[in-house]
């Protein structure tokens, strides 16, 4: 057995990896990191072996419930944008400097180091939403326009508009892409229904 944590870094983007890679054996030297550019060749190498998973969120988002089983063990590397807050899942802002990366990471390892996140199981996500907008949200995802929206739920459309406006003043996005990324971090919607 390897005495050293090791921790995979999944991406796509084979520059990204070697940076993130460089990154973290500065903040982690007794750790082993191993780059995988597929989650099929992550998935061959023994996921259960790695102490911490870095997938990019489209990774992330192709398979989401995988991640979100592990969601102990997984960070996502994200852009910055609040599309994954409130999802219990760990983000990385990859688009900061070195030492903020590194501050970021530090922050992870101090968390993750707290007797909750000791187990796998889910970390508990504060109620940010009404079990209304929830409805809406996963229908959104599933990619219904708002008439629509208002027909399956027996709603006014100018119910379901008000609905989608609250959701996206709540978690600060912009976009119905965001909001179909946050469905499926979150878990209200999977790469099956859409």
């Amino acid at each position: 057995m390897n005495p050293h944590p090791a921790i995979a870094v999944v991406v796509s983007n084979t520059l990204a990896g070697i940076g993130l890679r460089s990154i973290l054996e500065k903040a982690a030297p007794t750790a082993d990191i191993e780059l995988f550019a597929s989650f099929r060749e992550f998935e061959a190498a023994d996921p259960e072996r790695f102490f911490h998973f870095f997938v990019s969120v489209q990774l992330f988002v192709a398979h989401a419930p995988f991640f979100r089983a592990y969601r102990h063990k997984t960070i996502i590397l994200s852009s910055g944008d609040p599309r994954l807050a409130g999802t219990g899942m760990h983000c990385l802002d990859v688009h900061g400097n070195e030492e903020q990366i590194v501050a970021a990471l530090l922050r992870l390892q101090h968390s993750a180091h707290r007797p909750e996140h000791a187990r796998p199981a889910a970390v508990p996500v504060p109620q940010l939403l009404s079990e209304r907008e929830i409805e809406v949200l996963t229908l959104i995802a599933e990619g219904l326009m708002n008439k629509q929206i208002a027909q399956r739920l027996d709603i006014g459309l100018t119910t379901v508009i008000s609905h989608r406006r609250n959701l996206m003043e709540k978690l600060g996005i912009r976009s119905v892409a965001g909001l179909v990324v946050y469905a499926l971090a979150a878990g209200y919607a999977s790469m099956d229904t859409l």
